[in-house]
């Protein structure tokens, strides 16, 4: 197996780390069949293209767990989805996840697991937040990010609050529109 093939697999095994973007639509000749939500993934329903990519898995495919081979398909799926430049930064991203320390990595996924919780206005208020937050000047990100680090917990609660309100007077002033 190439350089390449491995970091690809510890790509697709990594494929829970916490991604706030969109989720990339899967090819349309690389769907997980739909009888595939209750029970395992079968290797023969599986494109050439995913079988290649998890070629590692293929003779004990039928041993995974199926909320694993479900896991692997989605992330092959998402995997041959990608541009050149989307699989670029998927790489850098799993490099600088796998570099964290575990304590760093168990309190992500935790962070995604209440994220993942949260109903879907709240997701969507949390993705504008962080869209927004984006797009500030570096030097206003950073001011940000020291006064949270610096804050203390009835600090951060406090700064919270006030972003909430914030918002909620911003979204009287501009209701969404009504479709």
């Amino acid at each position: 197996m190439s350089k390449g093939q491995s970091l690809v697999l510890a790509l697709l095994l990594a494929a829970a780390l916490p991604a706030l973007a969109q989720p990339v639509p899967p090819a349309p000749s690389a769907q997980v069949p739909a009888q595939a939500s209750a029970q395992g993934v079968p290797w023969a329903s599986l494109s050439p293209e995913q079988q290649k990519l998890l070629g590692k898995f293929g003779g004990n495919w039928s041993t995974l767990p199926p909320e694993r081979q479900q896991a692997l398909a989605r992330g092959s799926q998402r995997w041959l989805g990608m541009t050149p430049e989307q699989r670029g930064q998927a790489q850098q991203r799993y490099q600088r996840w796998h570099s964290l320390p575990p304590e760093q990595r168990q309190m992500l996924r935790q962070r995604w697991q209440r994220f993942q919780s949260l109903p879907p206005n709240e997701q969507a208020a949390v993705r504008q937040s962080f869209k927004r937050f984006q797009r500030l000047p570096p030097d206003r990100r950073k001011l940000l990010r020291e006064q949270w680090h610096n804050a203390s917990p009835a600090q951060r609660q406090h700064m919270v609050q006030e972003a909430r309100e914030h918002r909620m007077r911003r979204m009287q002033m501009h209701p969404p529109p009504r479709h």
